[in-house]
């Protein structure tokens, strides 16, 4: 693969990204996962940011397309958390400007 390709690939993904943590909903969402340091059931998620199940499906779906997260399924419940290496590889320290905003 040459490091155009590369390269391109990584701005698409770069793109997914930022049109993802445009929005104030998605944003929280990852601030949520962050703080909390593990999974959430994604009904959970939607309870505690106060979003319906619908908005809240559309937002884990358009983090899961930009890579940020990782959605895993049992039974009925849905689990999400973040996906750290994509943050590591394309937004180094990002994660941590989200701590406690004073």
């Amino acid at each position: 693969m040459t490091i155009e390709k590369l390269s391109k690939n990584q701005d698409e993904q770069r793109i997914k990204i930022f049109k993802a943590l445009a929005d104030p909903a998605r944003l929280n969402i990852v601030r949520l996962l962050y703080q909390k340091q593990d999974e959430l059931n994604c009904g959970e998620i939607g309870t505690l940011l106060a979003i319906s199940k619908s908005a809240a499906s559309y937002h884990f779906r358009t983090l899961r397309e930009a890579g940020l997260t990782n959605t895993r399924k049992v039974g009925q419940n849905k689990f999400v958390k973040l996906n750290q290496k994509t943050f590591d590889i394309l937004l180094p320290g990002f994660l941590t400007s989200l701590e406690a905003e004073e």
